[in-house]
């Protein structure tokens, strides 16, 4: 029950009929909606599964979707945002992040009994946003009615209940079966949570709203509720991704294109990271998934990992190796992010069993270093800027920012040309930072001797359009142009809240929630 003295902050669920229904964008939206008319609005979202995330401004880890959230109300991200976030290690397992430090590993099992002492966390931290701030918009997780999840449920209904917040459910008709999916949702719920279900939202629609108006009609007869709006499919849209890699190519691509490949690793973690060269004009960029011959590229990266070991004995596996010897032979550029970087290495090094069995893997060999994974991990939000490697002309600063998230201390002879310089001045960071890194905080990765190879621990590499152009001309793309991807998002950010504007009943709305959306 919400306590005494909190019921000023109005609240608002989105729960979705199924996972990418929209729950993200339909509630970065509704922020940036609320924000931009001067209500203090914040995001939430209980319980958060992916392996994309950010470093908060309180030296923790949440979700990206709940950063990007933050950002559409103006504000930092902030671990009380996403109180739960599980990065999954196995297809049983993830590691359990609680108000934004990593505890511990559970299997799915472990975790659902779990999940009464993670409610706890949740309620504490929706308790202090609610003494912040005027209204928070709430982001579900997966459907409301996956009925083997039901018990002990902190990331849908369960959440609802526990803070009485009435719900919206929004179902992404451009997968089909758009009725059958919210009928049966709200036939598989309670009475209660059938009864604080206020409407439905149907999302990423096409075509003539005319013709939808019908299945509309039917849908509220039935059910005794109304449809709060059709969002029409906004093309071109670019949110930060929950955690499903959007693995399409960009086709709106200028003649002196350059491209580059990365491969989906089954752990994967932050590909957000290449937001910039997806959508970048003159990048020709793929994710090469399993099984799928790697094509001649200019630039190869190799992402983070959430089990970097394991992620690299599945390059091998796949041929990557082979691979990756004759691209450098051919004069190809590669390039190691976080668990990419440790890859590169001689020696991945794992004596306390952190991600599996006590042990030590041979890396790629491509940089001379080596590895150790320790318990502590790492998050830092970090500012510098490029290595003189990298700047066309002397005395060039080129910038970068981003954010460190890792369990690994890497040493040996290739930091000694470091890839980035930190300004230690400005680094964020968790409080328990192991003393080496604090020492070799001022630099950051590491360059071959030939200048092939590089890699470093920082996420968001090509978010400063200077340092992605950097980086292409690197590659070998003479004429690389800027490309602003922050501008992008918050394009985008402002589109979808345009959308909503146009496409919801906002008077029905705020009468049914005491939310001013309509102020």
């Amino acid at each position: 029950m919400t306590p005494p003295g909190t019921t000023r902050c109005k609240t608002l669920m989105i729960q979705g009929t199924t996972s990418d229904a929209g729950k993200s964008a339909l509630v970065t939206g509704l922020c940036r909606l609320l924000a931009r008319k001067g209500i203090k609005v914040a995001p939430f979202k209980p319980q958060n599964m992916a392996l994309n995330s950010a470093v908060t401004v309180d030296g923790g880890e949440i979700g990206r979707a709940q950063a990007a959230q933050a950002q559409a109300c103006f504000l930092a991200p902030h671990t009380d945002m996403n109180p739960v976030l599980l990065k999954p290690n196995s297809d049983t397992g993830a590691q359990v992040i609680i108000q934004g430090k990593a505890i511990t590993n559970m299997d799915a099992r472990i975790y659902h009994h779990y999940k009464t002492e993670a409610m706890k966390a949740v309620l504490e931290s929706y308790h202090r946003l609610q003494e912040q701030y005027d209204v928070i918009l709430v982001e579900g997780a997966g459907s409301p009615a996956e009925i083997n999840l039901r018990a002990r449920d902190v990331a849908n209904m369960g959440f609802a209940e526990a803070v009485d917040c009435p719900v919206a459910i929004v179902a992404d008709i451009d997968k089909g079966g758009v009725f059958a999916h919210l009928t049966g949702t709200l036939d598989l719920l309670s009475p209660s949570e059938q009864k604080r279900t206020l409407g439905f939202i149907i999302n990423r629609f096409r075509g003539d709203i005319g013709l939808l108006q019908p299945g509309n009609d039917w849908l509220e007869e039935r059910t005794n509720k109304p449809v709060l709006g059709v969002i029409p499919y906004l093309h071109g849209l670019c949110l930060e991704a929950e955690d499903g890699v959007n693995s399409a190519p960009d086709q709106s691509h200028h003649k002196d294109q350059i491209r580059v490949i990365v491969p989906l690793l089954p752990r994967i973690s932050n590909h957000t990271d290449f937001d910039p060269l997806r959508h970048h004009p003159q990048v020709d960029f793929h994710f090469i998934a399993p099984d799928e011959t790697p094509p001649p590229a200019d630039l190869v990266i190799l992402p983070g990992s959430k089990s970097v070991q394991a992620d690299l004995l599945w390059l091998k596996r796949q041929g990557w190796e082979t691979y990756l010897n004759r691209h450098l032979r051919y004069g190809g550029k590669l390039l190691g992010i976080c668990g990419g970087w440790q890859m590169l290495g001689q020696w991945l090094h794992d004596p306390e069993g952190i991600e599996g069995s006590a042990g030590s893997q041979k890396g790629l060999g491509f940089l001379a270093t080596e590895t150790t994974l320790a318990p502590e991990k790492q998050l830092k939000n970090v500012h510098g800027w490029l290595a003189d490697a990298f700047c066309s002309t002397e005395n060039q600063k080129i910038n970068v920012s981003g954010y460190e998230i890792h369990a690994g201390i890497t040493q040996g002879a290739a930091l000694q040309q470091p890839l980035l310089h930190i300004d230690t001045s400005t680094v964020n960071t968790s409080a328990a930072i192991n003393s080496v890194t604090t020492q070799a905080s001022s630099m950051d990765g590491g360059i071959s001797e030939d200048g092939q190879v590089a890699g470093c621990y920082l996420h968001g590499l090509f978010d400063q359009p200077e340092a992605c152009q950097a980086f292409l001309q690197w590659a070998g793309l003479a004429q690389a142009e800027t490309f602003d991807i922050t501008a992008l998002h918050e394009t985008s950010i402002e589109r979808m809240a345009d959308a909503l504007e146009a496409s919801l009943d906002l008077n029905q709305l705020s009468q049914l929630t005491g939310i001013p959306f309509n102020a």
